[in-house]
């Protein structure tokens, strides 16, 4: 029952979101940098019911810490081995007291009642750039974690972030790639991505 009477606020901030977003120049999607990575390790947080504490490989020296509040619709384990989507250049926080290096996409339904993560085909590499179109096509350089702050950059690209009729993740109509293939989802069709 309390999820349910969280939904409607939660719609309303994706609503109220989108319709602030800045203008979206073209070629904005090139900006933000989104990497393959692997979940080594995921757990609930000490100290907040609703939210896991992942490690994840990402290709750097040590893995990267990332929370996010997907303890509603998943398990731990269902995390764990993943080869998901990381948006790897968003300024670090601190999520109740443990300090979050990026985020987790996942698509959800427009209730968002159901989410599930953004996963990788088998073959991708943990750290590698995800890309917008044709996996050979040129990508601009990603911003900085300053400049995705400064220059709103997430806010720009997550309301052209949906999934396609197949569950293919996607930009408009630049489907996310990897080496070994394109980005998806487990069931959500025409979901939003966050």
């Amino acid at each position: 029952a309390r999820r349910s009477a969280r939904a409607p606020a939660a719609r309303v901030a994706v609503r109220a979101m989108a319709d602030e977003a800045p203008e979206a120049p073209e070629g904005v999607e090139q900006l933000i940098d989104v990497r393959v990575g692997k979940v080594i390790k995921a757990y609930k947080h000490e100290e907040a019911d609703k939210l896991y504490v992942e490690e994840v490989d990402v290709g750097e020296a040590e893995p990267r810490q990332i929370c996010s509040g997907l303890v509603p619709y998943m398990n731990a384990e269902d995390i764990e081995g993943q080869l998901v989507v990381v948006l790897a250049n968003l300024k670090s926080r601190n999520m109740a007291g443990v300090a979050s290096h990026g985020m987790l996409l996942c698509a959800s339904d427009d209730s968002h009642e159901k989410v599930e993560l953004l996963v990788c085909p088998e073959g991708a590499v943990p750290g590698e750039r995800i890309k917008f179109g044709a996996w050979d096509a040129e990508q601009a350089e990603a911003h900085t974690e300053n400049q995705m702050k400064k220059k709103k950059t997430w806010e720009k690209v997550a309301p052209g972030l949906r999934t396609t009729d197949g569950c293919v993740a996607a930009y408009k109509d630049l489907e996310m790639v990897t080496s070994a293939g394109a980005v998806t989802c487990k069931s959500i069709a025409g979901g939003t991505i966050g």
